[in-house]
């Protein structure tokens, strides 16, 4: 059993938007890593990150992604730092992976200053901008199908990697 479609990407990319949507559409479940990790823990992962640290929250976020990939067989997004991990990113070989790519001003102006984002509560623009251009050759790396998002509705991105797909 695997997923049918793995979302990455950064924050604001549109991974929860466009893999409800995408599941819908195919008639599969969505899963998304970081809601698995908060319903394991029983708290939001800005407490995880207050209370526990950045290491402790990637150690879940590392079995969380490990779980989904082999038990579930719908749209699985994860969360934007999980590919920072090499057996996360070795685990994903095999799958079909799609990076939902976006402009900075777009997720900026999509993520805004969300709270529920802890690693982006300094400085939101100028810690997005650093956390896109580390990750994005994690992201690249990783990903069967490269998808933008700026400036498109999330039912376009869904046409398009519905195509990818088939």
């Amino acid at each position: 059993m695997k997923p049918i479609a793995v979302l990455v990407g950064p924050p604001g990319a549109g991974k929860t938007t466009v893999g409800t949507l995408l599941a819908e559409s195919r008639g599969v479940s969505f899963r998304d890593t970081d809601a698995d990790i908060e319903q394991g823990v029983g708290k939001p992962i800005p407490e995880i990150f207050v209370d526990e640290g950045e290491e402790h929250f990637r150690a879940l976020e590392r079995a969380a992604v490990r779980n989904a990939l082999s038990t579930h067989d719908g749209v699985l997004a994860l969360g934007g730092g999980a590919i920072l991990a090499p057996e996360t990113r070795q685990l994903l070989g095999g799958h079909t992976v799609v990076f939902l790519k976006v402009d900075l001003s777009e997720a900026v102006s999509r993520v805004g200053l969300d709270h529920g984002r802890p690693l982006l509560m300094v400085n939101p623009r100028a810690t997005l901008r650093y956390l896109m251009e580390q990750r994005r050759p994690l992201y690249e790396e990783v990903s069967t199908y490269t998808v933008d998002t700026s400036g498109r509705a999330p039912e376009d991105v869904v046409a398009d990697i519905t195509k990818a797909l088939a």
